[in-house]
């Protein structure tokens, strides 16, 4: 592989060339937009309905299009020995292509930047000496502040040119190191291929990426989307993505990535914000019940309690039409709910079609007095109050929230549905304490809306989305994942997640069992283990605690040249950790200082004291100020150029036990992409020590 370019006499400067390629391309982007820009839909629209989806849609494709001017419009160069045939290169020609973020064409519609995920652009990603793919030359490009500064080739069928080691790509690394401040950048242009693999994955296979600190396991649960989108967009359009994430720092971390994609449609939501919709929760459950409450044994006791409400009918109905009267019996009408139950129907899909059975039941005698009657007769004899009265007493609506409430306040009720399914012990744990009058007044909890919306799936089919993403999925209990499954039932998933970075009391245990809770047991699972963001030093430090959290993962090795910098300080006071902050501030990029949520207030005293300003996760931007506080509990996904992890055994104190307190240590300390100064003045857990 050659080094990064030197500049040469323009006549035959190949960086001159290249810069040329991208004024021309920038060019060729802007005239794409102005052409959108200039639409006139006047002409085009039946009335103003569809004129504001079309608006909503060229609107969309004009953000879609924009040139993010510190952004590289392409990245690489693949130039193939034979030409790859025009169907996979989006309509090319030729045998070179240029792989950018998006497919940019000039005035002819003759591509002047491939889209890296078609097809012809695979082989960036996955070519190698020993499989070349047809490749000759790979180049890949240097960018400062969006301009070509550097370009380094690599002739994959060349057999003098070295490979492997020997051959590590200089702009590879650089831009794996590139210092970050503000939210979460794409990857586009580092995707490896073992990561290449699981973005290029089928819409209709689940996938679950189990990755250790800095292997890029959201990043690729992102880019995966985008995939998907590219290959899919018909299909996607009509049913729907969605990401989730564990918090709203995380996702506002991650929420310019796909837009820096070209893609706007996608949704974000936490868990909390699927389940909660229209329901406010402002109470708060002890460990013991939120682990009860988010047992996957709770759906079989709501799928009692909802069906509970079903009785067999004790008289016949007798409809009166005119001067006839139409008389069903009673074990008539059982047989008929009885085959409903049988056929496990959501609740009130089971509810509609008994009138309509009830019905047809008398439609059938009709006819056989001699009457023809249709479809309206069957279905006004469905609204006869006859029917609707005896459908109410064998069938009455279900409110999901109060019937949650009714198991959460009445021992007997509780008792009677979760007989053979929770213990006495176990029964009481979830009961609550005092009373409650309403649904209104109840302080519901975030368990208890995963409950509702249990239930209310029970009653009424959640609608599918055709792919959900499910990042930091090792922290969610088993209703939850349920939950989240009933939103991809009909699609797909890509679940993101390090069981060692599990840090609730309910964190799962192995994945088989999480993706049977989504409903998803078909699902493969795929590790990544080669870690690109978090420094040798600091990651082997870290690792210390693996056989303790998780003891059956493979360690995440450091694929970085850069060992990073790490220290341990034995210090005397919060003054000195303003000084590890300060001395971190003299690099470029981000710096986090991450606590145990207890020691953040003093923390921010000492801070504003020394005149350091800094912000609250969430809400770094590409400011100046370029410190961040965080509390140990909102640490997880996040990542910072520099790190100052405060008193580590505090971290551990924080959580209800030792296990989980190790984890969230484990998040804290693996979330430096360049450094790490570990501050203490009370001794190291025992399980650092080595």
């Amino acid at each position: 592989m050659s080094r990064p370019s030197t500049p040469v006499p323009a006549a035959d400067d190949p960086l001159a060339r290249e810069r040329s390629h991208l004024a021309g391309s920038r060019a060729a982007l802007r005239a794409m937009r102005e052409d959108v820009e200039s639409l006139d839909i006047k002409d085009v629209t039946a009335n103003w309905v569809n004129a504001e989806v079309l608006a909503r849609q060229i609107d969309d494709r004009i953000k879609a299009l924009a040139d993010l001017s510190d952004t590289p419009l392409f990245f690489g160069r693949l130039d193939y020995l034979h030409s790859p045939g025009a169907d996979r290169a989006e309509g090319a020609e030729g045998e070179r292509f240029y792989i950018g973020r998006r497919h940019v064409h000039d005035h002819d519609g003759d591509p002047m930047v491939i889209d890296w995920r078609a097809p012809v652009s695979q082989p960036f990603y996955r070519a190698s000496k020993k499989d070349p793919m047809d490749v000759g030359l790979r180049r890949r490009f240097g960018y400062t502040r969006g301009d070509i500064t550097a370009y380094e080739d690599e002739h994959l069928s060349d057999p003098t040119e070295p490979s492997g080691a020997a051959a590590t790509s200089k702009l590879l690394q650089q831009e794996i190191e590139r210092p970050r401040v503000g939210p979460m950048r794409d990857i586009v242009a580092t995707i490896q291929p073992e990561q290449d693999e699981i973005v290029r994955s089928g819409l209709g296979g689940t996938v679950c990426v189990q990755g250790g600190p800095g292997t890029g396991k959201t990043a690729v649960g992102l880019h995966r989307v985008a995939y998907l989108l590219y290959a899919h967009r018909d299909r996607l359009a009509r049913t729907g993505t969605l990401v989730i994430g564990p918090n709203r720092s995380f996702l506002h971390y991650i929420e310019q990535v796909l837009p820096a994609l070209g893609e706007l449609t996608v949704k974000q939501a936490t868990v909390d914000d699927l389940v909660a919709a229209g329901l406010e929760v402002r109470g708060s459950d002890d460990a013991p019940a939120a682990v009860l409450k988010g047992d996957a044994r709770m759906a079989q006791v709501l799928r009692r309690a909802v069906y509970s409400h079903v009785t067999m009918p004790t008289e016949p109905v007798m409809v009166v039409r005119g001067s006839r009267r139409w008389r069903v019996p009673a074990y008539e009408i059982e047989e008929t709910v009885r085959e409903l139950l049988d056929r496990g129907i959501r609740y009130g899909a089971a509810r509609e079609a008994l009138p309509q059975r009830i019905a047809h039941a008398v439609l059938v005698q009709m006819e056989r007095s001699g009457e023809a009657p249709d479809d309206r007769v069957q279905d006004a004899v469905a609204r006869n109050p006859a029917v609707k009265a005896a459908v109410k007493a064998i069938w009455p609506p279900v409110d999901p929230a109060k019937l949650v409430l009714r198991l959460l306040t009445d021992a007997d009720f509780l008792a009677e549905h979760a007989d053979g399914i929770l213990d006495e012990e176990e029964q009481k744990t979830i009961l609550w304490a005092k009373p409650v009058r309403s649904v209104k007044s109840a302080r519901w909890s975030s368990a208890d809306a995963v409950l509702i919306d249990e239930a209310t799936d029970l009653v009424e089919r959640t609608h599918s989305l055709g792919h959900v993403v499910l990042d930091e999925a090792q922290d969610l209990s088993p209703m939850q994942y349920r939950a989240v499954g009933r939103r991809c039932s009909t699609g797909s998933a890509t679940v993101l997640g390090d069981l060692a970075q599990g840090t609730t009391p309910w964190a799962t245990r192995s994945w088989d069992e999480a993706l049977a809770h989504l409903g998803k047991s078909d699902g493969v699972v795929e590790e990544l283990t080669a870690g690109f963001r978090v420094p040798t030093d600091v990651i082997t430090y870290a690792s210390r605690l693996l056989p303790h959290i998780a003891p059956g993962l493979t360690p995440v090795a450091s694929v970085r040249e850069n060992p990073g910098f790490f220290d341990l300080r034995e210090i005397s006071g919060t003054a000195d950790v303003v000084t590890a902050c300060e001395e971190l501030l003299r690099n470029e990029g981000s710096t986090g200082l991450i606590a145990a949520d207890a020691r953040v207030p003093a923390l921010a005293q000492a801070l504003t004291a020394a005149g350091i300003p800094y912000l609250a996760p969430g809400e770094e931007t590409t400011a100046e100020t370029r410190l961040t506080l965080v509390p140990a509990s909102l640490a997880k996904g996040l990542e910072y150029d520099y790190v100052v992890l405060d008193e580590p055994q505090a971290v551990v104190d924080g959580e209800p036990d030792e296990r989980t307190g190790l984890r969230r240590l484990y998040v804290a300390l693996t979330r430096a992409v360049s450094g790490l100064i570990v501050t203490h003045t009370a001794p190291l857990p025992a399980q650092l020590a080595g």
